[in-house]
């Protein structure tokens, strides 16, 4: 083989392994992107560069398959559903005191799933690896709930605050939320439902 043989061989091989790392770091973007939705793009802009963003998601998955996550059986899930249908009930008359329970409400179902319950940016990096999608919900809630323990909270956005808890509460619970069940399996809007828009 002629030296510009040996050069136009290596390059090829040079080519082939640059597409198929290319392939396999696209592919991985695709698995996280699709595993954790918003919180992906979310997760990039805090970030220096979209690799250092990618690394941080991996390792969310890492610690997160550390937990020990158990589903609710359905006696716990009977009983937080009826504590979330209580708590809508008691909003009308108490709205500000209903967002904090509805704060301690969705705190003891992340527990009680096994997720880490201690500093909220941990609490969101773990529970992101499987409910992304409803933690825009848990972060306007839970910024709320801050602003509502400085008075700074209107009704509104009480009602609201109360709205995106539910987001994740359901999703923790395992239900589709209220917003995203297809119209005939809604039930009837009760009047003291706060979720309904």
């Amino acid at each position: 083989m002629s030296p510009t043989q040996v050069i136009v061989v290596v390059l090829v091989v040079l080519v082939v392994v640059a597409l198929v790392a290319a392939a396999v770091v696209a592919g991985r973007r695709r698995a996280l992107k699709r595993r954790f939705g918003p919180e992906y793009d979310r997760v990039v802009a805090e970030q220096d560069s979209r690799g250092a963003a990618e690394r941080e998601l991996r390792d969310r998955e890492r610690r997160h398959a550390e937990l020990e996550l158990t589903p609710l059986d359905p006696e716990s899930r009977a009983r937080y559903a009826a504590a979330w249908e209580e708590l809508q009930v008691r909003f009308v008359d108490s709205p500000g005191e209903t967002v904090g329970d509805a704060d301690e409400l969705v705190s003891r179902l992340i527990a009680e799933r096994g997720y880490p319950t201690g500093d909220f940016s941990d609490q969101i990096a773990h529970l992101s690896v499987d409910h992304a999608r409803t933690l825009t919900h848990y972060r306007d809630a839970h910024e709320i709930r801050v602003r509502n323990e400085r008075g700074e909270a209107s009704t509104e956005e009480l009602r609201q605050a109360v709205v995106h808890y539910r987001a994740l509460f359901a999703d923790l619970l395992g239900e589709e939320p209220v917003g995203h069940r297809p119209p005939e399996q809604r039930r009837p809007d009760s009047p003291h439902d706060v979720t309904s828009h």
